[in-house]
């Protein structure tokens, strides 16, 4: 019989920081009411892409609607400018630079972006305003959580989800506004008479607002949101973050305004917990980064606000570098950071330039599935089938000519005028003059001149088949 080996069971402490932790992730945040700097800046920043989010999509431009993602159409209207799927790659492109923005941004300031104009905060931050409308500020909303179910807390929960739902329907109706004109989209709404596809993204998109912002809120910064996890990777020993100076705030205690508190060997920080009641993740900045802070700054509003009620120096947690905190000096020009910038006005440059160049005219030509015909003269012929598009928001007249084709000859409509980003099919055919073609396969190439501006025009080649012997 084998000798059994002694098993002792061994109870290992938690930190202090992991049961914080724990014990928020399991309860509801009340975040407490708060003013300042940081969150002036926030509110205004928000603001304005409210205003641009709900206003853009009412303005209209030349009798359309001014930005419209037309898929029906597939054309997506900015103001004066009509994009096709062709100019797709532009789209690439932009999204690229904000990506490389992001990235710039992170090693300047860290999550400056999910604490300010992240959609995700910042419709959190909303739903919380409504929270505090209904159910009052953090003390209250905590008893009422606690309280028995009643008349009051039924008709504020219900209060509270109704601005909820609006301010969902709302973000959706616009939302979808975008890609389906958003007078006749509202309008059969609120007649009932939606359609099943846009009644169901209507449907879709509210749901998803009122989730996210209502009950997941801080989840998806921590658990859901991809940025989190990578951040840390772009930050450097000059990153500006949001940090506790414990050189500063330690030893932490209570103490009266005026006491010397040095004598009592205490640091500025008076343990107050402010800087945990006003974060929207609810964690305690004072343990140093988090992957849960979002760098919204909403703790060092807080805190400055205590340190001028004690008459300390503002500061104690704010933007600083990790050489700072070790009192060295931030700098500010550094090779990774040079490098994004430097990437970041390059593409900047090339979107532009790209833009500008942008032709105003495409054409796509298509063969007949017929590899060759006969035509009354007895010329071998290929048919043809050409995508014309208009991109200028006027009409057009169009010349339709061969290139570099000797001894072909172009039958059909070779010129003809187009309306406003119109897309028309041009029916034409192409005649070989020669008895004999010295190849099976031959390449032409068919050009497309604006009559009114010759430099605008576009190139589109294909293949002419003829038999080899006749």
């Amino acid at each position: 019989m084998s000798e059994r080996i002694p098993v002792q069971i061994v109870e290992i402490a938690e930190p202090s920081t992991f049961k914080k932790k724990a014990a928020s992730s399991d309860r509801h945040i009340h975040t407490r009411s708060f003013t300042g700097f940081f969150r002036n800046l926030r509110l205004g920043g928000a603001g304005f892409l409210f205003l641009l989010f709900f206003g853009t999509v009412w303005l209209n431009w030349d009798g359309r609607q001014a930005v419209l993602w037309d898929l029906a159409d597939s054309k997506f209207h900015i103001f004066g400018a009509t994009f096709w799927p062709q100019d797709f790659i532009l789209l690439s492109a932009l999204l690229i630079i904000c990506a490389f923005g992001l990235f710039a941004i992170t090693v300047f300031a860290g999550r400056v972006w999910c604490g300010y104009t992240c959609p995700q905060s910042t419709w959190t931050w909303v739903f919380m305003w409504c929270e505090k409308v209904t159910e009052g500020e953090r003390n209250q909303r905590i008893k009422l959580d606690a309280a028995p179910w009643g008349p009051n807390k039924l008709a504020r929960r219900a209060a509270k989800h109704t601005l909820w739902l609006g301010v969902s329907l709302l973000t959706a109706l616009t939302f979808v506004g975008y890609f389906t004109p958003i007078r006749p989209l509202t309008q059969e709404l609120f007649t009932l008479q939606l359609g099943g596809v846009s009644l169901f993204w209507i449907l879709f998109f509210t749901g998803a607002t009122y989730i996210n912002a209502g009950w997941l809120r801080e989840a998806v910064c921590m658990h859901m949101c991809p940025y989190a996890r990578f951040q840390s990777v772009m930050f450097d020993r000059d990153t500006l973050t949001i940090a506790y100076d414990p050189q500063r705030g330690e030893s932490r205690g209570p103490r009266k305004k005026d006491a010397n508190h040095k004598a009592q060997g205490l640091g500025d920080c008076i343990d107050c917990h402010m800087c945990v009641q006003v974060c929207p993740t609810g964690i305690d900045i004072r343990d140093g980064l988090q992957m849960e802070c979002i760098g919204c700054a909403a703790c060092i509003d807080a805190c400055d606000s205590i340190m001028d009620k004690m008459s300390y120096p503002r500061g104690l947690i704010g933007y600083k570098s990790e050489h700072t905190l070790q009192g060295g000096t931030t700098q500010w020009m550094r090779p990774r950071l040079l490098g994004y910038v430097t990437v970041l006005v390059v593409m900047i440059g090339a979107l532009v330039i790209a833009l500008q160049q942008r032709p105003m005219v495409s054409m796509d030509v298509i063969k007949d599935r017929g590899l060759f015909r006969e035509n009354a003269l007895g010329q071998i012929e290929n048919i043809y089938t050409l995508k014309v598009i208009n991109k200028t928001q006027q009409p057009q007249t169009y010349r339709l000519r061969l290139v570099d084709a000797e001894g072909f000859e172009l039958h059909g409509k070779t010129e003809f005028t187009l309306a406003a980003s119109e897309m028309s099919d041009i029916p034409v055919s192409v005649a070989m003059l020669a008895d004999r073609a010295p190849s099976s396969s031959q390449e032409i190439s068919f050009e497309l001149i604006d009559t009114d501006q010759p430099n605008v025009r576009s190139l589109a080649r294909s293949r002419f088949v003829a038999p080899l012997n006749r």
